[in-house]
């Protein structure tokens, strides 16, 4: 059976949760990869597969420690941002939603953070004999995590009350349903809650503390559909991260990244939260 015609529009989420960086950048150049990839036999989890392995080289690259090397490293983290949006894309143009490939993308993303930041931190120590360049590795990748939840919490929970992408829960705790999955969907979701269970639960205490007293008087639709705190929420997701990585990559400076990432992000984190606990609520509430 011929697959209906590819559509860009019906490829991608809505502009209204996503990073801004993938909405005018990422996603509509990858639009053009997945029209390639449409009437082909590859699969989304073929590409998430791809853009974990080009994370990985990209590791690898900042372990050799030289300008160019670390100028290729920051080449192959903007393929590996091109190729998560593609396969989410390619996954929603060719309707080929899967619980596995939803678990094996987040996975990948976490290996990739985690041996990146690992590179990051072992060079520049290495190079430098300051340990303090651990340290900021460390919590480096400890808030790309947590940011990069924090964004995919509110994303999810608008996308369901708009009852689009529903494959992807808001919190993933194993259910009675799952268990009758198949053995692979059923091992990437244990390994997703062994990674991202804490953070999911986190999420949802720093949204009922966002919310206060207030937690059962402010309507969902108007707290999750914000438009401003979605776009503050948006600032903290993997594709802006990854963007400001590969930018200091081609200027080789990593130890700027590091005090980036530190500074900056966390700082926008702690504004997105402030706007949701000190102005969104009270203006719901009023």
């Amino acid at each position: 059976m011929t697959p209906p015609q590819y559509s860009y529009d019906l490829s991608v989420k809505s502009d209204v949760s996503d990073e801004l960086v993938n909405v005018y950048v990422l996603r509509p150049v990858a639009g053009r990869l997945v029209r390639i990839l449409y009437r082909t036999s590859l699969t989304p989890n073929h590409v998430t597969i791809a853009a974990t392995c080009s994370g990985i080289l990209a590791a690898v690259l900042y372990f050799n420690d030289t300008a160019t090397a670390t100028l290729l490293a920051g080449l192959c983290m903007t393929l590996k941002d091109l190729l998560d949006s593609a396969d989410g894309q390619l996954a929603r143009a060719k309707q080929m939603y899967s619980r596995a490939g939803r678990f094996l993308d987040s996975i990948g993303d976490f290996i990739v953070n985690f041996l990146v930041f690992a590179a990051l931190g072992y060079v520049l120590t290495v190079s430098s004999g300051n340990i303090g360049y651990a340290a900021l590795a460390l919590l480096g990748f400890i808030g790309i995590t947590l940011r990069v939840s924090y964004h995919v919490y509110y994303q999810a929970s608008f996308l369901h009350l708009q009852q689009r992408y529903t494959t992807n829960r808001i919190t993933e705790e194993i259910r009675e349903e799952d268990l009758h999955n198949d053995r692979m969907t059923m091992l990437l979701q244990r390994v997703f809650q062994l990674l991202y269970g804490w953070q999911d639960r986190l999420m949802v205490r720093i949204d009922r503390w966002c919310r206060g007293r207030s937690l059962h008087v402010v309507n969902d639709q108007e707290w999750f559909a914000d438009r401003i705190g979605l776009r503050l929420s948006g600032f903290l997701g993997l594709g802006t991260e990854l963007l400001l990585l590969t930018l200091c990559s081609l200027m080789n400076e990593r130890p700027l990244y590091l005090y980036c990432n530190l500074i900056l992000m966390n700082g926008m984190l702690a504004g997105s939260i402030w706007y949701r606990r000190k102005v969104l609520r009270n203006r719901l509430v009023a």
